[in-house]
Parts: C-alpha cells; sequence; structure tokens
C-alpha cells in the first residue's frame, strides 16, 4: 500500500476512534459503563463476523494454539480502552480522550519499537522520536487544562 494512502486510511480511523468515546459514552449513561462497553463489542464482533463472511477469506485457526498466550489480548487491551475512555470521556471531553490516547499509544509504541517487542523490528529511540514524544506531552497538558 501506498504510504500516503496508509496514512489518509489511519488517520480517517484515528477520526473514527474519537467519535467512539462520545458515542459509548452516552450509551454507557443510558445503560451502565459495562452493559454499554459490552454492547460496542457484541456489535464490532458481529461487523468483523459479516466482513470474514462476505470477504470469502478461509477462516484458518489451526496456529492459534502455537502462539504464545500474550497474542491472544487484543480483546482484553481493547476492551479496557474502551471501558475507560467510556467513563473519562466525560470528564476529559472527546479532545482530551483523544490527546491523551495517542500520547499514550506513542509513548507505548517507542518503547515497543526500541524492544523489538512481539516480533517488531528495533528501532533505536533517537532525540527526534523523545522530542516528538514530549510535544504530544505537552498537547495532552494544554488540550485537558480547560
Amino acid at each position: 500500500m501506498d504510504r500516503g494512502v496508509a496514512v489518509g486510511l489511519t488517520a480517517i480511523a484515528g477520526g473514527l476512534v474519537a467519535m467512539q468515546a462520545p458515542v459509548n459514552s452516552k450509551l454507557g449513561k443510558t445503560v451502565g459503563t459495562f452493559t454499554a462497553a459490552s454492547i460496542s463489542f457484541v456489535v464490532g464482533t458481529a461487523i468483523l463476523l459479516a466482513i470474514t463472511a462476505l470477504s470469502g477469506s478461509k477462516v484458518d485457526l489451526s496456529g492459534v494454539p502455537k502462539l504464545p498466550w500474550y497474542y491472544l489480548t487484543g480483546g482484553l487491551l481493547g476492551a479496557a480502552y474502551v471501558t475507560t475512555v467510556l467513563v473519562s470521556v466525560r470528564t476529559l471531553g472527546a479532545g482530551g480522550v483523544t490527546a491523551a490516547t495517542i500520547a499514550g499509544q506513542l509513548s507505548t509504541a517507542v518503547v515497543l519499537d526500541r524492544l523489538g517487542a512481539f516480533g517488531l523490528p528495533e528501532k533505536p529511540v533517537t532525540a527526534g522520536r523523545l522530542v516528538g514524544v514530549a510535544l504530544l506531552a505537552a498537547g495532552v497538558f494544554l488540550v485537558v487544562r480547560e
């Protein structure tokens, strides 16, 4: 995939994530926090199952038992995120939640890259990367301080 297309699609997906927190928060105020998170995952699971079925992709789970356990925690990580932002968006707003999310993602990603964790190629922690993380931290401060 072309790098520009990849950036564009990822930016659009990021916009959808920014919408997710306030949508789930309103649902949470109506049905309760954990029920809302559960509904979110049930709807997402149904959509993904439909996409899988319609894509004609062959479903092959034979390699799953050979994976280390931590490669199966994606749903757990997503549930922790969805449940946390469902509540924190009421305090921080969509901008604050998005800013804090991105800062946390980048900070963690820089560490994962440095360690070569989960099969990633190792990348050094450079001054530019540290400045990027610091600028995001400053951005979070500016967005949430009011």
